[in-house]
């Protein structure tokens, strides 16, 4: 516990004062205790020290709960700070740090400002297109509404209905069809043949990792969560049940965002196949580093315990350098080959299943009608198998 002393000639020629460190409270700001003791240097020397050893001895104090008040004064930023302190933390990591950047670029020194009961709708929307005279793109301003919205609401239940959400009823501007996003492409049979093609020349991980992505339509993230526990040999199937996604320059694995997305997925014979070398070349390299490979160590990890899961990135890294390598168009992306999967399966098995083999959220219903590894799932399996192994 630190202490300082000063000599206070405005109250006395024998005055000091003694001030000793309590800590920090919970807005992290610094909290001493001072008191004036009047004598000599040396006994307001021995009287610091006991009051520090005192304080020493003294049970932490506890801090009192942060208080607010929600009326005409706060700001819009009032009530996204309050949501980030009180809420935040239920959102996947992913969403926070892009709603925290959203905030800083376009909310916080711009209408974070406002009282949210001097807000009105005429005038947010007026923001709104202010954003987009401003160059911001339709998915930026849906974000910031999307803030503004959640935050007004919150303040507005903090505040017993007394605040209003001037967020609620607005709508966003409207962009011409020169300004909506292409759609993704689904590339042709050919056109994944060459890919593959091309990953064969990559890493071995990363190579498997596009076969697997294309053979089975799954996300990048859940190929990047795959685990050997995951992987069924003798029924040839995948459990897809964790996700990994990019936070702070690191992969942070999290549970999948709906129930549709926890799926068994039948893989055919080839894709087995490549999953089987890469399990001997796992075994290979974690022997000559002298340590084990668990089955709870994740497919594509460059780790030779492969307890650390690949970054999702290096996925689409690994794709686009395929991609360049095989010639293919650039309006192809990573995501294009679960677009492939969706697309040829159209008439192999029925929508139903392919909503289950794919994970949509609006599987629920068919799940009553659908085994989690059904013949039409391993028939669709088979099916895109084939198109990726063509015959001799």
């Amino acid at each position: 516990m630190a202490g300082s002393i000063r000599k206070r000639p405005d109250r006395g020629q024998d005055a000091w004062e003694l001030r000793i460190f309590l800590g920090r409270d919970q807005r992290d700001r610094i909290r001493h205790k001072s008191q004036l003791f009047r004598g000599s240097r040396r006994a307001a020397e021995k009287e610091l020290s006991r009051l520090v050893l005192a304080q020493d001895f003294e049970p932490e104090l506890v801090p009192e709960p942060e208080t607010r008040s929600w009326d005409s004064s706060s700001t819009v930023n009032d009530a996204i700070e309050g949501w980030k302190r009180n809420g935040w933390d239920d959102l996947s990591p992913v969403t926070a740090r892009r709603y925290e950047n959203v905030w800083n670029v376009h909310i916080k020194k711009t209408i974070g400002r406002e009282r949210i009961a001097r807000l009105t709708p005429y005038e947010v929307e007026r923001y709104f297109r202010e954003l987009k005279a401003g160059g911001a793109g339709r998915e930026t301003i849906r974000y910031v509404r999307s803030v503004l919205n959640r935050a007004c609401r919150l303040a507005r239940k903090w505040s017993a209905n007394q605040l209003p959400n001037p967020v609620a009823d607005t709508d966003l501007p409207r962009w011409g069809i020169e300004h909506s996003p292409r759609p993704v492409r689904s590339p042709e049979v050919e056109e994944v043949r060459a890919l593959l093609a091309a990953a064969s020349d990559l890493e071995p991980r990363y190579a498997t990792c596009l076969r697997v992505i294309a053979a089975t339509g799954i996300r990048r993230g859940e190929a990047a969560g795959l685990r050997w526990s995951d992987v069924a040999w003798k029924d040839g199937t995948l459990t897809i049940d964790e996700s990994v996604i990019a936070f702070k320059g690191s992969a942070a694995i999290k549970s999948p965002k709906t129930r549709a997305s926890i799926r068994q997925v039948a893989v055919d014979v080839g894709t087995l196949a490549h999953l089987e070398s890469l399990w001997a070349m796992q075994q290979r390299l974690a022997a000559d580093a002298g340590v084990p490979l668990p089955e709870s160590g994740f497919v594509f990890s460059a780790d030779p315990r492969g307890t650390i899961p690949p970054y999702p990135d290096t996925i689409s890294r690994a794709f686009t350098k395929a991609r360049v390598a095989a010639k293919l168009p650039a309006d192809l992306h990573l995501h294009s080959l679960r677009h492939f999967q969706a697309t040829s399966l159209d008439a192999v098995i029925p929508e139903r299943q392919k909503q289950a083999r794919l994970g949509w959220s609006t599987v629920h219903m068919a799940r009553h009608y659908t085994d989690s590894i059904s013949t039409e799932d391993r028939r669709a399996a088979d099916h895109i198998g084939g198109l990726l192994d063509p015959p001799l």
